[in-house]
């Protein structure tokens, strides 16, 4: 395995809907499991393809209190929520940025997995929020244009201190 680069917000690749995974080989495999190391190199609870400069249609993201892999190739979100909810989220392409970001609670997923077999996924709260952060991406669409609030990195630490001392 091998830690990737990770793009940086302005770049354009970023900005682009990422093409859909025809080929399910080795090199698919790879960039996986690269992708995940350099998910969990970097604090991340998900990265993109794109992310790692490559515009295709893959994503990584650890969900549940166990942090298990899901890997999402070609993701379509076919159902969600009307009920929503803000929190805080950040970016592993935006160093440093973190804002309120309204979601819905709850989203299906249909994906592939990394030998092209399709499968349905649903998720609530914070999985709903990760899978949605991630499918944006894809869709060339960036957490920063949905935050209505945001939080310098020591707001964030302060918040996390104060919810320590309440525990």
């Amino acid at each position: 395995m091998a830690l990737l680069e990770i793009v940086k917000n302005p770049a354009e690749i970023l900005k682009k809907k990422a093409a859909e995974v025809t080929q399910f080989d080795n090199n698919l495999a790879q960039l996986l499991d690269d992708m995940y190391e350099t998910m969990v190199e970097n604090d991340g609870v998900g990265i993109a393809a794109p992310q790692v400069n490559k515009s295709i249609q893959v994503a990584v993201v650890e969900l549940g209190e166990e942090r298990d892999v899901l890997e999402l190739i070609n993701p379509v979100i076919v159902a969600r929520s009307e009920d929503t909810e803000t929190d805080i989220e950040g970016c592993l392409s935006f160093p440093d940025v973190y804002g309120d970001v309204e979601r819905p609670v709850y989203v299906k997923v249909e994906a592939q997995d990394r030998n092209g077999d399709l499968y349905e996924l649903e998720a609530h709260d914070y999985d709903a929020r990760v899978i949605q952060h991630e499918v944006d991406h894809l869709n060339g669409i960036l957490f920063d244009q949905k935050i209505t609030k945001t939080y310098t990195l020591e707001e964030i630490e302060e918040m996390y201190a104060d919810e320590e001392e309440e525990e």
